[in-house]
C-alpha cells in the first residue's frame, strides 16, 4: 500500500473510531434520557454529567478518551507513526463532527487527552496538570481547558515532538472554536463554576 494510501485508511479508520458516540449510548443503555435533550445538547461527559449520573460521565470520559487512544496506537502498529497522527485528526474530527449525529458531536476533551495518551502520553500528564492548576484556582472547567490545550503544543515542541506539537496546535483551535459558547460566557460571567 502506498503511503499516500496508507495515510487517507488511518484517516478513515480514526473518523469512524472518534464518531462512536458513547455520550449518547451510554445513558440510553442505563435507561436514561436522550443526552442531547438537555443542558448544552451535547454529547461529552460534562453533558452526561447533568444527567445526574456522575458514572454515567465517568463511563463516557473513559470511553471518548480511549476511542482516541486505540485509533492512535493500531494506526502506529499497522502504518508508522505518520498513520498515527493522521488517525489522531480522524479520530478528533469523528468525535466532533459525527456522521451517525447529523455531524453534531462533543467539545474534544476527553478525546483531545486520548490522543495525547496514545501519541506522547507525558503531554497527557501536562495537560492533566495544566487542567488541575487552572481548576484549582478558577473553578472553572471550560477555562482549564482552554488554558492547558493552549498550552500543551508549546510543551510538545519544547518536548522535541514538532509533528505531534502541529498536530495539537490544530486540534487547539478546532477545541477552542467548539467552546466559543463557554468562551462567551467566561467573557460576559455567566459560565457555571465547578462544584455548581
Amino acid at each position: 500500500m502506498s503511503a499516500p494510501l496508507v495515510l487517507i485508511v488511518a484517516l478513515a479508520f480514526g473518523y469512524l473510531l472518534g464518531s462512536i458516540p458513547f455520550g449518547l449510548l451510554i445513558t440510553r443503555a442505563a435507561g436514561g434520557p436522550d443526552v442531547r435533550t438537555i443542558g448544552s445538547g451535547n454529547i461529552g461527559a460534562t453533558n452526561v454529567l447533568r444527567t445526574g449520573r456522575k458514572d454515567l460521565a465517568a463511563l463516557t470520559l473513559l470511553c471518548d478518551a480511549l476511542k482516541g487512544t486505540v485509533a492512535v496506537l493500531i494506526a502506529a502498529h499497522f502504518g508508522g507513526h505518520n498513520a498515527a497522527l493522521a488517525a489522531g485528526l480522524g479520530a478528533f474530527f469523528g468525535h466532533l463532527f459525527p456522521l451517525w449525529l447529523k455531524f453534531k458531536g462533543g467539545k474534544g476533551v476527553a478525546i483531545y487527552i486520548g490522543l495525547l495518551i496514545g501519541l506522547y502520553w507525558p503531554g497527557a500528564l501536562i495537560f492533566c496538570a495544566l487542567w488541575l492548576v487552572v481548576a484549582f484556582i478558577a473553578r472553572y472547567s471550560s477555562l482549564a481547558a482552554l488554558v492547558a490545550s493552549a498550552l500543551t503544543p508549546a510543551a510538545l515542541w519544547l518536548l522535541h515532538r514538532p509533528e505531534a506539537a502541529a498536530l495539537f496546535l490544530l486540534l487547539t483551535a478546532l477545541l477552542w472554536i467548539m467552546h466559543r459558547a463557554n468562551i462567551d460566557r467566561l467573557l460576559n460571567g455567566s459560565e457555571t463554576r465547578i462544584g455548581r
